[in-house]
């Protein structure tokens, strides 16, 4: 019984330890952030621009041609809003802990901070636990402005089932980040390919155009991406005011393949971290 409860508690405190590593890197990275502003306030006027941009867009678009979400047609910018906004969860989810990873590596902090104490888990929540919070409230003003400044309408009542489709994706947007980061750690340099590979994986899964214009094989193969169901799922429940129960039909199958992705890329971490730190080349970059 005594063994028992100070086991327990030895557990405890080892898990608050690695929160309060987690609130550091949070801490930390919100005054980087807080520094630099010019960064935060040119990250929305891109997002304005790139708004505007497919707002020209929607006036030459035929919107018999978009599928419907509910009784009503939608207009391709409410269609192409969701898009953005999954589509920026998801590109900013694989890169930031990328990029986070190559920045520790370049100013020569990588090697110890994973030869810490500290378990690779809090390291890679500890990475991107600013963005987990900073990129939900970016989308939520996102979709609060194409409301008020283009006049998109969004029911109400999908707002909760929409947050839930959310929260279930966020997995596998980690999952994907995860294995981004370990392929720094293995090639260094991929910054590149991340980034295109986020770019095919945006448009290919019906984030700006709908599936069944692109060719038949793209639609096929997105029947199983987690992508195209996230988007589907919260397009039925903010343009279509889509049930529980209807939304309910996507959230599973996704979050299914959200914890398989997860664990394919904590996985692919941490093998890419014990190879690394058996060859000694932890310190390279």
């Amino acid at each position: 019984m005594i063994a028992g409860s100070a086991a327990t508690r030895r557990s405890a405190v080892v898990i608050g330890a690695e929160i309060g590593k987690i609130a550091a890197f949070l801490r930390r990275d919100f005054l980087v952030a807080w520094n630099y502003r010019l960064a935060l306030l040119s990250d929305m006027v891109t997002l304005v621009a790139q708004t505007v941009i497919f707002y020209f867009v929607s006036l030459m678009v035929d919107e018999r041609k978009l599928p419907n979400f509910g009784s009503s047609q939608s207009s391709y910018m409410a269609f192409v809003a969701v898009g953005i906004a999954l589509g920026t969860l998801l590109y900013v989810g694989m890169g930031r802990m990328a990029s986070a990873l190559r920045s520790e590596q370049l100013t020569g902090t990588l090697e110890s901070l994973l030869m810490t104490p500290t378990s690779p888990l809090t390291i890679q929540l500890g990475l991107v636990a600013y963005d987990l919070l900073y990129i939900p409230i970016r989308t939520a003003v996102f979709l609060i402005l194409v409301r008020m400044v283009f006049g998109v309408n969004f029911h109400s009542s999908g707002i909760l089932p929409a947050v839930a489709i959310g929260i279930v994706f966020l997995p596998f947007v980690w999952g994907l980040g995860a294995a981004s980061a370990a392929a720094v750690l293995r090639f260094r340099q991929v910054t590149g390919v991340i980034g295109l590979g986020g770019f095919a994986l945006t448009v290919g899964s019906g984030a700006y155009f709908p599936l069944h214009l692109l060719p038949w094989w793209v639609a096929a193969v997105n029947r199983f991406n987690p992508i195209a169901m996230a988007l589907d799922g919260v397009r039925m429940a903010l343009l279509g005011g889509a049930s529980w129960t209807r939304v309910g039909h996507q959230i599973l199958p996704l979050a299914a393949m959200s914890m398989l992705t997860l664990a394919a890329g904590l996985a692919a971490f941490h093998l890419a971290f014990q190879k690394e730190r058996q060859a000694g080349t932890l310190g390279i970059y």
